[in-house]
């Protein structure tokens, strides 16, 4: 049961970024209005930590992305400057 609760499912895993972002939005709306009962409350809620984890990895990996490619311009003109003439 743990598992669950740390891991989104794999139909979470599947939705994007702004999928999951607007889905998220439109929960914590739900949540703010009132009007449920403790049970969907509570499914709500955790439909949001499951959501807010899917969003948070997506920004953690475009993160690494994105750093990726940033060292890899700043060694890639030293790297082609040293073997452009055929020397290390």
């Amino acid at each position: 049961m743990t598992s669950e609760v740390e891991q989104p499912t794999a139909m979470s895993e599947a939705l994007g970024y702004e999928q999951a972002r607007d889905e998220l939005i439109e929960v914590v709306r739900r949540l703010e209005a009132g009007g449920t009962t403790l049970e969907e409350s509570l499914a709500l809620w955790e439909r949001g930590e499951e959501l807010a984890k899917v969003c948070r990895r997506r920004l953690d990996g475009a993160r690494a992305r994105l750093d990726a490619a940033l060292a890899e311009e700043e060694t890639g003109p030293e790297d082609a400057a040293a073997g452009s003439d055929g020397t290390p």
